[in-house]
């Protein structure tokens, strides 16, 4: 089993950061085409299709959010800097041997397309069933 780290600096403070990762709205505009939540569980919809739900495992208001993220733990982590912004720490454990590449590339997609989103209200996604990642491509 392996673990993947990534960190990326965001202009947005954490408290609008942790909004993104624990509201279905906030998720919807850089994770997945529709995220709910129902009963401490995250239904995520991709738009190639796939559904995956991931229960809530830990939640810190404005600092720590984890859940089962594809039979994996992902935990995020904010902290705020003296910009008033927020450096996220993303640690995904469990990640099999033969998911690795895909999942280190697929964490850079998502936070970067947070990152756009958040800090620039723009979303890089292109929402279209024939070009997601299966496809290969990288806006999925």
């Amino acid at each position: 089993m392996n673990t993947v780290k990534w960190k990326i600096h965001l202009k947005s403070m954490p408290e609008k950061v942790f909004a993104y990762l624990e509201t279905q709205e906030g998720r919807e505009k850089f994770w997945a085409e529709k995220a709910p939540e129902h009963e401490g569980a995250i239904h995520f919809h991709f738009s190639n299709g796939h559904v995956y739900v991931g229960k809530i495992i830990h939640m810190e208001k404005d600092k720590e959010f984890h859940l089962d993220y594809f039979n994996s733990k992902v935990k995020f982590t904010l902290k705020a800097t003296k910009d008033n912004g927020t450096d996220l720490t993303l640690v995904n454990e469990g990640i099999p041997d033969d998911e690795y590449l895909e999942v280190y590339a697929g964490w850079v997609s998502v936070l970067l397309t947070l990152k756009a989103a958040i800090d620039h209200d723009c979303d890089l996604r292109n929402h279209d069933r024939a070009r997601t990642w299966n496809q290969k491509f990288v806006d999925n």
